[in-house]
């Protein structure tokens, strides 16, 4: 979804009412990069240090950037990279990391050469399940999903339109960190009805 103005983002929710739980939001380019952004914070150090347990669902974004395919992204080097990440400008010095040998040749990318701005590209229309896994949205991933959730039939699925401001956006990395429900927490826990445009689904 667009952007509705310079400080929102649009958001498609979709929900099952009968147990009132958010199943996945339809979002393009801005809110994916937002989820992205949030592993430029310290937390995504923390992540591969401590491993993903009682992270909540920081380690799906994690994972989201390292299963995107390179035709997804703007640049393959924003992908996480086991390798040591240590440089020295003396060829073959030894890392004071990982004491291994730094034998191998350092590139400099251009960024101002790449086109477009943030982590992925904005052609593409984004699935973001409610534990914050990342994916390419089709009509597969769709049927994926609502056949691994037990839903029989997508008709009965109501589907909502926000829009995301900083607030939410707070909430969201709050809510990343606590539960494996994010989506629901932020947007159907306690959300007022009044700032939510309900559409049916056809």
């Amino acid at each position: 979804m667009a952007a509705s103005n310079s400080n929102t983002i649009s958001l498609k929710l979709f929900i099952d009412p009968n147990s009132n739980r958010l199943l996945f939001a339809e979002a393009g380019k801005d809110f994916v990069d937002f989820l992205f952004s949030i592993m430029l914070l310290p937390v995504g150090t923390v992540i591969r240090l401590i491993g993903k347990q009682g992270t909540g669902c920081i380690g799906n974004i994690y994972d989201s950037i390292e299963n995107l395919g390179n035709s997804y992204m703007l640049c393959s080097n924003y992908k996480p990279k086991e390798d040591c990440s240590k440089y020295m400008a003396n060829g073959f010095s030894w890392c004071p990391s990982c004491y291994k040998q730094m034998d191998l040749d350092f590139t400099f990318v251009n960024f101002r050469d790449k086109v477009g701005v943030g982590f992925v590209k904005e052609s593409v229309t984004y699935m973001i399940t409610d534990d914050l896994a990342v994916r390419p949205m089709s009509a597969k991933s769709i049927f994926t999903l609502l056949n691994h959730l037990n839903i029989k039939d997508a008709g009965d699925l109501e589907e909502k339109v926000i829009a995301v401001g900083a607030n939410e956006g707070v909430e969201l990395l709050r809510a990343s960190m606590q539960t494996k429900t994010v989506l629901t927490a932020v947007f159907l826990g306690g959300k007022k009805e009044s700032s939510i445009k309900s559409e049916p689904i056809h």
